[in-house]
């Protein structure tokens, strides 16, 4: 436990040292921080999804219990309006199996869906959606694909996105086999039915890259890509120039990974922001910091650490809206921490 708190201290000097300060200052103009709740509704928390709404309200999920893969754990939702955030809501598919990672996402006819994996064993898990107007009141929840027993289908973390031509791609994996891969789901029919593409290939001289939570973004001249958490100490990178349906052999980018969840989204301008523990040390989740890219992806600057020092700061969410970015975050496994940054 000492040598670990020693590492996290000497990444998190590191990479304070990394941040950019001169785009710090082109891109932010503010940054306001505060916590979803207080008062801990449950003992345990994490894996948290964000969405901000037309009407200047914002949505949040992450699930909840006595502890990871408990049976108690369920998903929570909260709604923030311009009186702070309302009381936790609880969305289950049963009380009696564990809740994982929610993923929030406006649906192209204007309902929200919430999608979560159910399921004791992630070899187990089934991927259910409910569905609310106002993120406020949901509907039942129902499986989202039918009888499909392959370790869930559908957006394993990270929000899915819409290509130009309404293609809804939701960013997947699959942990049930020998090695974890990961792949998109492809809906044509607004999230109504869905097909599963080609996993994307990655090696390690002659080893399979350990795979997952990818998360997406489609190109000006209509390419889409993926960033996936892996087990090699770096974020990697495949591409896809058919709508999602094959992807390329994913290669290492500069960017570290701790074996932790990462979040991306773009702006108008077409710049890339990722929030990610950048550091290759496994099993450290400090500091969390937001990093942008202004070539497509090819590079990164740090213009921002959200949290720094000793603890878990992990599994972040982001949305870009206009001129603010909305990110959620598990803050030492206690709370949900929301962010929002105004950029310019």
């Amino acid at each position: 436990m000492i040598i670990k708190r020693i590492i996290s201290l000497i990444s998190a000097f590191l990479l304070l040292l990394g941040v950019s300060q001169s785009a710090a200052k082109e891109i932010i103009v503010s940054s306001e921080r505060e916590l979803i709740f207080t008062e801990k509704p449950t003992e345990d928390c994490h894996a948290s999804t964000v969405l901000p709404l037309e009407n200047g309200n914002v949505v949040a999920a992450w699930f909840a219990g006595t502890k990871e893969k408990a049976d108690d754990v369920n998903i929570l939702t909260c709604v923030r309006t311009e009186n702070g955030w309302g009381a936790p809501v609880k969305v289950t598919a049963d009380e009696n199996t564990a809740h994982w990672n929610p993923v929030l996402f406006e649906l192209p006819d204007g309902r929200i869906a919430l999608y979560f994996k159910v399921g004791k064993e992630i070899a187990s898990w089934k991927t259910y959606v409910s569905y609310s107007e106002d993120g406020e009141s949901w509907s039942e929840p129902q499986e989202l694909v039918e009888g499909d027993t392959s370790g869930g289908r559908g957006p394993v973390k990270n929000k899915p996105i819409t290509l130009s031509d309404g293609t809804i791609l939701a960013p997947a994996s699959d942990e049930s086999g020998k090695t974890w891969s990961v792949f998109v789901d492809i809906s044509h029919d607004g999230g109504k039915t869905w097909e599963k593409s080609a996993p994307a290939p990655a090696k390690l001289g002659l080893v399979d890259v350990p795979m997952i939570q990818p998360s997406l973004w489609q190109s000006q001249d209509g390419a889409v890509h993926m960033l996936t958490r892996t087990k090699v100490g770096r974020i990697y990178r495949s591409d896809s120039y058919d709508g999602g349906k094959t992807w390329s052999e994913a290669y290492p980018t500069r960017v570290g990974n701790n074996n932790s969840g990462l979040d991306l989204d773009t702006d108008e301008k077409g710049r890339i922001f990722l929030v990610c523990n950048p550091h290759p040390f496994i099993g450290i989740r400090s500091p969390l910091s937001l990093l942008v890219s202004t070539d497509d992806g090819k590079s990164f600057r740090r213009i921002m650490n959200l949290e720094f020092g000793v603890g878990e700061y992990s599994y972040p969410a982001i949305v870009v809206k206009g001129d603010t970015i909305h990110i959620t975050y598990t803050y030492e496994r206690d709370y949900i921490v929301y962010r929002q940054i105004k950029i310019k």
